[in-house]
């Protein structure tokens, strides 16, 4: 789901506070009445995705410009490609440039990479899930990059879901000891997962009664071992490890989901350019 209107106008203008400052030296080179045109052009395939931030870049910095998509939110686009057309003062495009670039390139580089892991399992039933290794200040906008790739997000912070790691069971005592609590503790809306790295600490969690799984850092043997142990029982999720050359042999173990942090924290920004006409 796409972040509220005005959370995304708060990072654009945090992200155009950063960028502009007190006033753009360079644009004031163009006198304050002439008008420009301009084009996007997608430099390389990509999906598409940040419309919402690019708008609100050009709104925030000048209401009056005109902006015409030639490509839609999610869309596969190729190298040379329009994407999209920009009309109006001269000053406000080339002041905007520079931020609105920023997250449509940035976004577009999530939902592509996004696309890329979702099509290599796409013979499977497992989805692919982000985490929380996001950009600091674009946790909201990345995730949402992900689902326009056609994945999932796991918890979108620590406000959401309970994730019981190694260190929570060390001072919990066990790993029943912090079931128990987190089922007392969490509202009907905050998930429940607890992370395990045998099939010893599986067996634990599901006599426990975990619903909820993440299986991490497990080789391909024991991920079939958990997905034959867990049966219904249990969402297991696969995580650790995860790459283009490993991604489709974790989904053919049959493990429901597979959280992937490179999604987000390792991105690879989209070639895009604006170009005047």
């Amino acid at each position: 789901m796409i972040p509220a209107p005005h959370l995304i106008a708060a990072q654009v203008a945090n992200a155009l506070q950063e960028d502009i400052g007190h006033c753009d030296w360079t644009a004031m080179l163009i006198t304050s009445d002439t008008q420009g045109s301009a084009t996007v052009i997608a430099r390389q395939s990509a999906v598409l995705c940040g419309q919402a931030w690019f708008d609100e870049v050009f709104r925030q910095v000048d209401s009056r410009v005109k902006i015409e998509w030639l490509a839609q939110e999610g869309e596969r686009v190729e190298a040379d490609q329009a994407l999209c057309r920009i009309h109006g003062l001269a000053r406000s495009l080339l002041t905007a440039e520079r931020s609105a670039l920023n997250f449509l390139q940035t976004l577009s580089a999530v939902a592509s990479e996004t696309r890329r892991y979702v099509d290599i399992v796409s013979h499977t039933s497992a989805k692919i899930h982000d985490t929380r290794k996001t950009l600091p200040g674009l946790r909201l906008a990345q995730k949402y990059a992900v689902t326009v790739g056609g994945g999932q997000n796991q918890r979108i912070g620590l406000y959401d879901g309970i994730l019981i790691k190694e260190n929570h069971i060390l001072a919990a005592g066990s790993i029943a000891a912090a079931l128990q609590v987190a089922v007392k503790l969490a509202p009907p809306d905050v998930s429940i997962q607890i992370e395990v790295e045998t099939i010893h600490e599986l067996e634990q969690a599901l006599h426990a009664g975990a619903k909820s799984v993440l299986l991490d850092n497990m080789n391909l043997t024991d991920l079939r071992a958990a997905v034959a142990l867990a049966g219904n029982s249990a969402v297991l999720e696969a995580s650790g490890g995860v790459d283009e050359n490993t991604v489709r042999e974790i989904a053919e173990t049959g493990v429901q989901r597979i959280s992937i942090g490179k999604l987000t924290k390792d991105v690879q920004a989209v070639d895009l350019s604006m170009r005047f006409v």
